[in-house]
């Protein structure tokens, strides 16, 4: 499968990384803005096609996928030129900057019904194919809560919208997964949110960002993200039976995984899911699997376009009850 990548950032030589470790696929031709950085990236990771524009690269038919690796204020731009090229498109997160480039987006995806999948690439991973069975374990769930926290203030883009978008959308998107195995498709949207935030001192952005979430079924989330300190993490569920929690990174799960169930009154138990690759890898394989298939969109427990725009729409309302 012939990859063609959009974006010469960090993230994008970690795609090509991984793009470049799975048989079934070739990076056909990459694209970016800065020529110097654009040959550079190209030489790197022996790319023989460079195009100076998206519009030359999208008419390469050896290009079969699209990975979009801009920053996030641009994603809607790269992925509406990509599905009225007809092409399956694997976007970084955050899905979009605001709401209005999300409803773009998702209205050029279904118009041109391409395969379109957000690059929330810990969920590609097999660790989260056990997590329903895991879930049955801590019985109804009452609270969920979980930080995600990296220093990394100074070199954000000042348009990303800081850490909510950056960092964020990490916990949120984990938060609906279990919302939705646990209580349906629905149970995400009916909510009452509370938040705070504080803002950076380099770009004005929310730096640091807290959410309470009452949602319709009584169960209780609180999140926390920051983008200027750490790297730290946390995620734990809590039910009648007992708690999971995430003692490894869960939006960074690679090849050793440390789970931990916690019966009321019983001894720990850890859980040990163990996998030869890491996320992105089977983020490629996702998108092999989906494009040989002819499918739309991929099955959970990665996101569907819907759970993207659920995600973003939680975003944005914690957005704007930071203030």
């Amino acid at each position: 499968m012939g990859w063609g990548i959009v974006g010469t950032s960090f993230i994008s030589t970690t795609m090509a990384d991984a793009i470049k470790g799975s048989p079934g696929s070739r990076i056909a031709a990459v694209t970016g803005r800065d020529a110097g950085r654009l040959a550079a990236f190209a030489s790197q990771h022996d790319i023989a096609t460079t195009y100076g524009s998206l519009d030359e690269l999208l008419a390469d038919p050896a290009v079969d996928v699209v990975y979009i690796g801009t920053p996030n204020h641009m994603h809607h731009e790269g992925v509406i030129a990509a599905a009225k090229a007809g092409k399956a498109i694997l976007s970084e997160k955050s899905l979009t900057r605001t709401l209005a480039q999300a409803g773009a987006l998702a209205e050029a995806v279904r118009d041109h019904d391409v395969l379109f999948v957000e690059g929330l690439m810990y969920l590609a991973h097999p660790m989260y194919r056990h997590l329903p069975e895991m879930l049955a374990d801590v019985g109804t769930i009452a609270s969920i809560s979980g930080f995600y926290a990296a220093d990394i203030w100074d070199v954000v883009n000042p348009q990303g919208g800081g850490t909510l978008y950056n960092i964020g959308c990490y916990p949120v998107s984990l938060l609906q997964f279990v919302m939705q195995t646990a209580f349906g498709d629905a149970a995400f949207a009916d909510r009452v949110v509370t938040g705070s935030g504080v803002r950076s001192p380099k770009d004005g952005n929310i730096g640091h960002a807290a959410i309470s979430v009452r949602f319709g079924n009584g169960v209780l989330a609180t999140l926390q993200s920051s983008d200027m300190v750490g790297m730290a993490h946390d995620f734990v569920i809590v039910g009648d039976k007992g708690t999971l929690r995430f003692l490894t990174n869960p939006w960074l799960p690679g090849t050793s995984n440390r789970l931990q169930f916690q019966a009321y009154g019983e001894t720990a138990e850890i859980t040990l899911l163990e996998d030869s690759h890491d996320a992105f890898h089977h983020q490629v394989l996702l998108m092999e699997r989906c494009v040989a298939q002819g499918l739309t969109q991929a099955a959970r427990p990665s996101p569907r376009l819907k759970d993207s725009l659920e995600i973003m729409g939680l975003l944005a309302e914690w957005e704007a009850a930071c203030g």
